[in-house]
């Protein structure tokens, strides 16, 4: 599904065949057909070392595969981390409205519409039998946030913050 995703072709890579080998030959294993469907890597991945169970990940684009067994995962990903690059911080703001989301819905994507940068999510709870609507906008420029929650706090004044 990876290669597909990439439009690349997927095949047992010889260096991941030669690392499984060297592997269950060591440990006295057979190395069977089963097994070497594990050396299967898109083109142009790069591998991703694994100390456990030798048992290749890859990396292609800014997709990286890993074992799903919790203590490989953390072996693998140690050297996946140091090529990571962070972004902006995703920061957010939240208001209460103390209305139904169906009541709020349009004045809510009509914002949603000036502000295509953010995110904006609405989460309705009934408390103490009335209706009312968590929302939450979501982004990496602080003012475009403030902003935006000033204009939403304007549209339903009153409201707790």
């Amino acid at each position: 599904a990876v290669a597909h995703a990439f439009g690349v072709m997927l095949d047992v890579r010889e260096d991941a065949r030669a690392l499984l080998a060297e592997h269950y030959a060591a440990s006295g294993l057979e190395f069977n057909a089963a097994r070497l469907r594990m050396a299967r890597v898109p083109q142009d991945a790069t591998l991703i070392d694994n100390p456990i169970s030798a048992a290749p990940g890859f990396s292609i684009g800014n997709v990286h595969v890993m074992a799903g067994v919790p203590n490989i995962f953390q072996a693998m990903v140690a050297s996946v981390l140091p090529r990571l690059t962070g972004g902006k911080p995703m920061l957010s703001q939240s208001l209460r409205i103390d209305r139904g989301e169906g009541t709020i819905a349009e004045a809510l994507a009509a914002l949603a519409a000036d502000f295509p940068d953010l995110s904006m999510g609405s989460y309705p709870f009934i408390q103490n039998g009335a209706y009312g609507t968590n929302i939450v906008i979501r982004g990496t420029d602080s003012a475009r946030i403030d902003t935006a929650m000033t204009r939403l706090a304007a549209l339903f004044p009153g409201e707790p913050a």
